[in-house]
């Protein structure tokens, strides 16, 4: 599971505050259009220049590591689309590839089991990745995640962020922040989500249509609800169908780990199977975990219509 109590942790590098930047990011790629993508560095990494290439440039970049083997079929098809995906981020990323026959003691000390895996290192760590041939969609949104994960990292850590290059445009300088939205991303990087969570409300009952705090508050309940929870427990209660509460919980776990359709399709599950006051219990669960992402994620849209279906 992520954490998320941790001050400067990357959350698990894709949580769900990313989500809304990679969202509008990827709103950004597509109204500049093709001519916009420039070609990221690539670097092809051996056990002697690992350290150089992919720890020490982690530091102040995002490294995607392409590990890979000629013999794989599948590192065919989506190493071309790797390239693709980072080289349009213009840089902002570096694309590392590990040939693992060249070099084994790269994924011995990964633990990679299979191939093609990649994983995204960040400040010296691996902070997330996949290990399946996924469509190009779906890279682009794991890449876009990560880079909104990033970001957060940096406003959270502003000293980490390195110098910009010179010549490098200026960011446009936002509104300022509202005070009640501060003291909430405060009181979280301290561990208080109590007083996170009154700012959020103090935000909303001003500004009720305001998505910052209303994902802000949906998502400290969600890590709130969590924080003494033991996974394993969990999972040794799913075996009892009728521990509706050992589904909530397990659907929480999988929102804070990013398996953001997977907890939904679990909470409609047990909407289908569950009535009168019981399932108004399990369809408000659900609605407050439609709360912690933008109104514009598509996994939303696919999930309220689950949910029609299944109420109807």
């Amino acid at each position: 599971m992520a954490d998320f109590s941790r001050p400067g942790s990357l959350y698990g590098a894709v949580d769900l505050g990313a989500r809304k930047q990679a969202l509008e990011a990827q709103t950004r790629r597509e109204a500049a259009g093709p001519q916009a993508a420039s070609s990221a560095s690539v670097v092809d990494v051996t056990e002697e220049t690992f350290t150089t290439d992919v720890i020490d440039r982690s530091m102040t970049v995002p490294v995607v590591l392409d590990l890979w083997s000629p013999r794989a079929p599948g590192s065919a098809q989506l190493s071309p689309v790797l390239e693709k995906v980072v080289g349009d981020l213009g840089g902002k990323a570096i694309l590392a590839k590990v040939n693992v026959d060249a070099s084994p003691q790269i994924a011995q000390a990964l633990r990679v089991q299979a191939v093609p895996t990649v994983l995204a290192i960040f400040q010296g760590q691996a902070v997330t990745g996949f290990q399946q041939v996924l469509p190009e969609q779906e890279v682009r949104r794991w890449l876009d995640e990560l880079m909104g994960a990033v970001e957060q990292f940096y406003q959270a850590n502003p000293g980490a962020r390195p110098p910009a290059e010179p010549g490098a445009p200026e960011e446009p300088a936002g509104p300022p922040a509202d005070p009640d939205l501060v003291a909430a991303e405060q009181a979280i990087e301290n561990g208080d989500f109590d007083a996170a969570i009154e700012a959020y409300q103090r935000l909303l009952a001003r500004a009720p249509g305001n998505e910052d705090a209303k994902m802000g508050l949906a998502g400290v309940n969600l890590i709130k609800r969590t924080s003494d929870v033991d996974p394993a427990e969990v999972q040794r209660r799913l075996e009892d169908p009728a521990d509706i509460d050992a589904q909530l919980l397990a659907a929480d776990l999988e929102m804070l780990s990013g398996s953001v359709d997977e907890a939904f399709n679990r909470v409609i599950a047990v909407v289908k199977r569950t009535s009168g006051d019981e399932r108004d219990r399990v369809r408000r669960h659900l609605l407050g975990l439609f709360d912690a992402l933008p109104a514009e994620d598509p996994s939303l849209a696919k999930a309220r219509r689950a949910l029609a279906s299944a109420l109807f």
